[in-house]
């Protein structure tokens, strides 16, 4: 049965007039790399097959399932324009890795990276009835390039699996008017009951923004300003009442969210309407501990890399999504370390909406030069500038264990990229924290001291940690802080620990972390043993190595299909204390 992704695809920058591009698309490898010179970029060439977008072709869901590499794809299909007087905006919220955009066979655009989500006004080449879109795409096995868990040797090996390569998130239009709001940010400050931010036009036309706050499905808080140009700043003081007090704060245990209407006026006529939410909430660190709304914070995270059996990095619906989520929550989890993917924008919709922290990591390339710096440095501004629209994500992770920076223990030009993305990140997003090098050889440039440890019991652990002083500490094979970077108090994190693995999965390749677990009570023993290791230590929080089975590798507390595989109840008597 085909599986379509036809809901609204930005949930946190929703419009009431759009249309999905979801669905069956001709395609066409391209291993000849003669697309060009056949025309296929002027849209009058049929391809030779069809894939079910936003799937990518390695996987069933896309209708393809071909695990051989391609590295040069197109697409192709039509929709029909009947909107007259509204301009058009295409939307992509994910395709790898270069993706190049032509309408009735203009080129619209070409944008890089294949994780962040990126727009384009195409009213210029749409016709009235029939258009047709078509997308190259470019996803070589290149490990310069950011590209997180997806393998770059032509086949899966060690924890590096089949790659997503093309369209893999939707695909959609906007309807708008002459203006419209290309880009917006929130940020909320409980110290001062108030929210602010910047608001980004497209056309630079609109005079007026108003701005409408709703609580409770009641209307709390509305302004209007003029606008400044292209980018406007905005301040809104809320009243010291209930609706902003702790009981209306954002947390885990009480998801609370204040919904907001952005309305875009010209001689007070409404040209764009955009709708959104946000959390009242703050993260902060203070005397070696992390504080969610002033309160010291505990989190229990589990490492969610967020793949599918059949999908891939796409997730088959969001109703797979939300179970995703609530799974999350119903194991004693307060929080989620999205490893090596910026997930599909409805899983941090959904974590806003059911009280789920959140992590937010940037995928590694591996081969550090000047190009690597380039790219990294490119879409992660981009990630960010995306992600700091969702209230559950408190913490930023731009380079995990030394993957692209293999050297960055001694080497001080790595230590500068890595130090240069901790300020970079915190120029774009200042409201939330950074682990810089999160696993091993970290940074003083750094909010959290972030370990990965994968010992088999809690006394290796205590042995380790229980009153390190950290400066020399080693993880197993390398030391936990980088050369001439000094440990200067921060909150201790161990975010990856675990991966304990059935030897019911041990076969075929498969494999997990330390020996095997024969069966349910040898697993929640060792579990046990962990955990309460880790709550002897003066550690601020914990990550468990995995929520799913992947592929090869077979440590999930859910298999590939996303179905428990242990009793939650049991795990989450172990986790809470």
């Amino acid at each position: 049965m085909l599986k379509l992704r036809n809901e609204y695809p930005r949930p946190h920058f929703r419009r009431d007039e759009w249309l999905s591009l979801n669905g069956i698309w001709e395609f066409e490898f391209d291993d000849n790399h003669d697309g060009e010179l056949r025309g296929i970029h002027n849209g009058d060439v049929k391809l030779s097959k069809e894939i079910n977008v936003p799937f990518s072709y390695q996987y069933a869901d896309s209708g393809i399932g071909d695990k051989e590499f391609h590295d040069t794809l197109w697409y192709r299909r039509s929709f029909v324009y009947d909107k007259a007087g509204k301009d058009v905006i295409l939307g992509f919220n994910a395709s790898d890795y270069v993706t190049t955009v032509w309408v009735n066979g203009h080129f619209a655009i070409s944008h890089q990276g294949g994780f962040a989500p990126f727009t384009v006004d195409i009213t210029k080449f749409v016709n009235e009835g029939e258009n047709v879109i078509v997308v190259k795409c470019y996803d070589p096995l290149d490990p310069t390039i950011p590209r997180g868990k997806q393998h770059w040797i032509n086949e899966p090996w060690a924890c590096w699996y089949i790659p997503n390569s093309g369209i893999w998130q939707s695909v959609w239009l906007d309807f708008v008017g002459k203006d419209s709001i290309e880009d917006f940010s929130i940020t909320p400050d409980i110290d001062t009951n108030s929210f602010g931010g910047e608001v980004k036009l497209r056309n630079s036309l609109a005079d007026m923004v108003e701005i409408k706050v709703y609580y409770d499905n009641k209307l709390v808080k509305r302004q209007m300003f003029s606008t400044d140009g292209k980018y406007t700043r905005y301040s809104v003081n809320m009243m010291e009442l209930n609706f902003v007090d702790e009981i209306t704060y954002w947390a885990p245990e009480h998801p609370n969210l204040f919904y907001v209407d952005f309305n875009l006026y010209k001689d007070n006529v409404i040209l764009d309407t955009v709708h959104t939410r946000f959390g009242m909430r703050k993260i902060s660190t203070q005397d070696g501990r992390v504080w969610l709304n002033n309160k010291p914070l505990y989190q229990r995270l589990i490492l969610d890399q967020g793949y599918w059996k059949d999908s891939g990095l796409t997730p088959p619906s969001i109703e797979d999504i939300k179970k995703d989520v609530q799974l999350t929550k119903e194991m004693g989890f307060n929080g989620a370390r999205k490893h090596q993917k910026f997930e599909d924008p409805y899983y941090y919709y959904y974590a806003d909406e059911l009280g789920l922290l959140t992590w937010c990591e940037m995928p590694s390339s591996y081969n550090f030069n000047c190009d690597e710096v380039a790219y990294v440095t490119k879409e992660w501004q981009e990630i960010v500038n995306t992600a700091k629209k969702f209230s559950s994500i408190i913490t930023y992770v731009p380079i995990n264990e030394s993957w692209g920076v293999r050297k960055i223990l001694l080497n001080r030009e790595q230590q500068n990229f890595a130090s240069s993305l901790y300020y970079l990140t915190k120029a774009i997003d200042p409201s939330r924290l950074v682990s810089t090098n999160d696993g091993w050889e970290n940074l003083s440039d750094s909010d959290i001291l972030a370990i990965h440890d994968y010992s088999s019991s809690g006394d290796e652990l205590k042995r380790k940690y229980n009153e390190s002083t950290y400066d020399d500490a080693f993880q197993t094979f390398r030391r936990v802080l980088a050369n001439d970077n000094p440990y200067l108090g921060q909150p201790v994190l161990l975010t990856e620990f675990g991966g304990i693995m059935f030897e019911k999965d041990q076969h075929d390749g498969n494999w997990g972390y330390n020996s095997a677990a024969k069966n349910d009570d040898e697993f929640f023993n060792r579990l046990k043993s962990l955990v309460d290791g880790i709550y002897e230590c003066d550690f601020q929080g914990f990550c468990y190595t995995q929520l799913t089975d992947v592929q090869q590798e077979m440590n999930g507390l859910l298999d590939n299909e996303h179905n428990l595989k242990v009793d939650p109840a049991k795990v989450k008597e172990i986790l809470v204390k």
